[in-house]
């Protein structure tokens, strides 16, 4: 699998908030979102909402 980059903008407090959050799981902010994205729902699913 290749990885591809994702650029996004938020507000200081929640880069500061994430920050804090990576340092006190002792992780990087890359996997603190990558473990977030991975609680979505699978698109199969969504699709089957409607």
């Amino acid at each position: 699998m290749t990885k591809k980059e994702l650029h996004i903008r938020i507000t200081e407090r929640r880069m500061n908030k994430l920050r804090l959050y990576a340092a006190k799981k002792d992780t990087t902010i890359a996997q603190v979102v990558e473990e977030l994205l991975d609680t979505l729902p699978e698109i199969t699913d969504i699709l089957q909402v409607g």
